[in-house]
């Protein structure tokens, strides 16, 4: 509409075509594109800086785990609503999607147009799903959650604990990892004793394929 206040996002994928594919796309429908950057950490450095109204990330990308990100985002720039981006829809992805109280995560299979349909909606204060993400959704007076599902070993850790075992199937060293999360050194070596006690894997190579196996990384 004339004289409508522009959206403005910040975009963040580690895919430069992508990216550059996008940004064309979405100022083309008239939102305004303050940064487009490549990993999560400028995400976050962008967004404070630009406060925009919404930012999209894509789920995976090197250096700080976009969840972690999401988290800093909505900490330090609580006016800014955080859209996911990915080709992958894991369980996992979606229920941390949801810890970090995204509002809405769109699949990489979706037309451009959809892309600008999600950010409009998240814009004006609602949410937007794909449908591959919605059908294992259930909506009720609790708010939006996943929907049951068997349970596993994975589904015994915690959040902090899938970031951690992440990096390590990135094949992060535990100081990196620490530096990365911002964690000390022993909080980070806590974190992988954990791991190794629920999940009875006690070799990194082997928490690493693990993860891969699970969908919590991907190969």
């Amino acid at each position: 509409m004339n004289g409508a206040r522009p959206i403005f996002v910040v975009l963040a994928d580690d895919h430069s075509l992508v990216r550059g594919a996008l940004t064309s796309w979405l100022r083309q429908s008239g939102i305004e594109v303050l940064a487009e950057v490549g990993n999560a950490d400028a995400a976050v450095t962008a967004c404070i800086h630009h406060s925009p109204d919404v930012v999209v990330l894509d789920i995976d990308m090197p250096g700080l785990q976009c969840f972690d990100a999401a988290r800093s985002i909505r900490a330090r720039c609580p006016k800014t609503r955080v859209l996911f981006l990915s080709a992958f829809f894991n369980d996992r992805y979606i229920e941390d999607s949801l810890a970090v109280e995204a509002s809405g995560y769109v699949t990489k299979g979706e037309p451009p147009q959809t892309v600008v349909t999600a950010i409009r909606e998240v814009a004006s204060g609602g949410v937007y799903f794909s449908p591959e993400i919605q059908a294992r959704l259930v909506i009720d007076s609790g708010g939006v959650r996943l929907g049951s599902r068997p349970q596993t070993r994975s589904s015994t850790l915690t959040q902090r604990e899938v970031e951690v075992l992440r990096y390590i199937a990135k094949g992060l060293a535990k100081k990196e990892i620490a530096s990365t999360m911002h964690l000390s050194v022993k909080t980070v070596d806590n974190h992988c004793t954990s791991l190794m006690s629920k999940l009875d894997i006690h070799d990194r190579v082997e928490l690493a394929r693990f993860a891969i196996r699970e969908g919590l990384a991907e190969a």
